[in-house]
């Protein structure tokens, strides 16, 4: 296949405000200095002790799970647009705001109100993505927004890195700039894209307000959908908590554990933009079930694992099982969601995440101190298989209602 039909097939056909979306969150994830570096400002900058500065970073992820229903939420209330721009200039400026503040008890729960607020963007574009796209161009987007997230993530580490060498300020500084000029990019090239509302029978009365923040909820087949998630992502980010200790335990120098712990992002930038559309022709809960085998696989694997090049054939395992998942679930959210609700179910899918971010260190440094490195990597790849056999159970149902989401 020529260069130019393989590109088409990979990016070709996709809208301008799509385009803006995708180069809004490369910059902003180049730009994503300060979670990868909080702990080490807190503890040197601020000289809090090591637990603290844990409490703090948990108040971070605690907010961003919390921004998940709110964004999507207010995203399918008041616009994708006005969501984003809400959350990337205002939590752009909060983020600017923290590098100056000087006092624990103020900072602590400015930066949960700061992720709060930043992390609402999240559903409203990937609800602006969905409705952008439909059928298999889905997953063809949600896997170029995902690849372009590592590579910015990917280049933000190492300019971070300068940046700390600097001043710590100076991560708080250009994170929010960063965001900012996101917000800027949406302001300028991403038109409101928020489906209209399904019109109501002569004087039927509009449902609660509760009732409309909880709809995703009250989808029994989606909310299956979101704890097989969530027992995945508890899998997956193991590789943030205790497989870094495992690889040390093992005797692994620093170096050998970082090129390791790269190798997952260097597939994902080179493979990525090639798997996605190889996959979105096929159904997208058999792909989650395979991508979820093949994750806990990889993580079993680390039973066996004691030199660096197992430890790398394993991550290979689990990272080309990431690479099914997180795309093609988001694309599955978007589908299985009202067009009115999209924004609602988007951000259930992120809390579903979210939480397991909460949780998956705690139950995975448990599971390490109880039954010992064998005990938690076998577990993963129990949860692994338990979450594969639960989509596969769910298939049928979800492609009935994707096909009659799609139909409406």
């Amino acid at each position: 296949m020529r260069l130019s039909a393989r590109l088409h097939q990979m990016a070709g056909g996709f809208p301008r405000p799509f385009w803006f979306l995708f180069g809004g969150m490369f910059v902003t994830r180049c730009g994503s200095f300060v979670l990868p570096y909080l702990a080490l400002y807190l503890t040197q900058a601020r000289h809090l002790s090591v637990a603290k500065a844990g409490l703090i970073m948990a108040l971070y992820g605690a907010g961003a799970t919390a921004a998940a229903p709110i964004g999507g939420f207010l995203a399918d209330r008041a616009g994708r647009r006005f969501t984003m721009l809400l959350a990337l200039l205002g939590g752009g400026a909060g983020m600017i705001a923290l590098g100056f503040v000087e006092r624990v008890e103020i900072l602590a729960p400015a930066i949960f109100l700061v992720a709060a607020v930043t992390e609402m963007y999240r559903p409203g574009m990937q609800a602006a993505v969905s409705d952008l796209m439909s059928g298999a161009d889905r997953v063809r987007a949600m896997g170029l927004v995902y690849w372009v997230i590592n590579l910015g993530y990917a280049i933000g580490l190492t300019v971070g890195g300068a940046l700390a060498g600097v001043s710590f300020r100076w991560l708080f500084v250009g994170d929010g700039l960063t965001t900012i000029a996101f917000g800027l990019l949406v302001a300028a090239g991403v038109p409101e894209s928020r489906p209209a509302a399904t019109p109501r029978a002569a004087g039927e009365k509009p449902p609660a307000l509760w009732k409309e923040f909880v709809a995703p909820y009250r989808d029994r087949h989606f909310v299956a959908f979101l704890l097989l998630s969530f027992l995945v992502a508890c899998v997956f980010m193991q590789n943030a908590s205790t497989f870094p200790l495992d690889m040390d335990a093992r005797g692994l120098s620093k170096p050998e554990i970082g090129w390791v712990l790269a190798l997952n992002g260097l597939l994902i930038v080179f493979v990525q933009p090639f798997l996605s559309p190889a996959l979105a022709p096929h159904d997208r809960s058999r792909v989650i079930a395979l991508g979820a085998l093949t994750i806990g696989a990889g993580f079993g694997m680390h039973v066996f694992a004691a030199r660096p090049l197992a430890y790398a054939a394993a991550v290979v395992v689990w990272t080309m099982g990431e690479m099914a998942v997180l795309p093609v679930s988001n694309a599955l959210t978007a589908d299985l969601a009202p067009p009115d609700l999209r924004g609602r179910y988007m951000g259930a899918y992120s809390m579903s995440f979210g939480a397991a971010v909460c949780v998956a260190p705690v139950a995975g440094t448990w599971l390490l101190a109880t039954l010992g490195r064998t005990g938690l990597w076998a577990a993963c790849f129990v949860a692994g298989a338990i979450a594969c056999g639960g989509h596969l159970v769910l298939a049928r149902s979800l492609m009935r209602q994707r096909k009659d989401r799609l139909a409406a």
